[in-house]
C-alpha cells in the first residue's frame, strides 16, 4: 500500500517529511505516515554519524533542502554518536477530528529528557 499515490509521490513525500522531522525535531501525521518514516529517518541519522562525502550525497538524494543536510550532519549526527539507534519514537495521539483518521506524533529521542521529566515529576510531589 502506498501513501497516497505511486512510488515516486511517497519517496517525495517520505523526504519531506523527514526533512520536516529534522528541522522541527517532532511531527504529527498519520500512524501509517509515521510507521513508513521512522526506518528511513533512522537509517539517515545512521549515514549522517559516517560523516563522509557519500554518505552526505545519499542523504542529499532523498532530502533536497541542503540546510536541513547540514543541520543533520552537524547536530543531530553529534547528539546520536553514542547512541546505536532507535533516534525516533512514535507516540500516538487518537483520531483526527475532521476524517477519524488515525494519528501520531514522531519525535526525535533526546538523550537526557525522560531523566528530566521524572525529576521534575519527584521534584512537583515532593513539594
Amino acid at each position: 500500500p502506498r501513501l497516497g499515490s505511486g512510488p515516486a509521490h511517497e519517496k517525495l513525500l517520505l523526504g519531506t517529511l523527514a526533512a520536516q522531522l529534522f528541522e522541527k525535531g517532532k511531527l504529527t501525521t498519520t500512524e501509517a505516515k509515521a510507521k513508513r518514516l521512522r526506518p528511513l529517518a533512522e537509517r539517515l541519522i545512521t549515514h549522517a554519524k559516517k560523516g563522509d562525502l557519500a554518505a552526505r550525497r545519499r542523504v542529499m538524494a532523498r532530502i533536497s533542502s541542503k540546510s536541513v543536510v547540514h543541520t543533520l550532519f552537524t547536530d543531530i549526527a553529534k547528539r546520536f554518536e553514542t547512541r546505536e539507534g532507535g533516534y525516533t519514537r512514535i507516540t500516538k495521539i487518537g483520531p483526527r477530528k475532521g476524517d477519524n483518521a488515525p494519528m501520531a506524533v514522531i519525535e526525535m529521542v533526546e538523550a537526557g529528557s525522560p531523566v528530566k521529566k521524572v525529576a521534575k515529576k519527584a521534584a512537583a510531589k515532593a513539594e
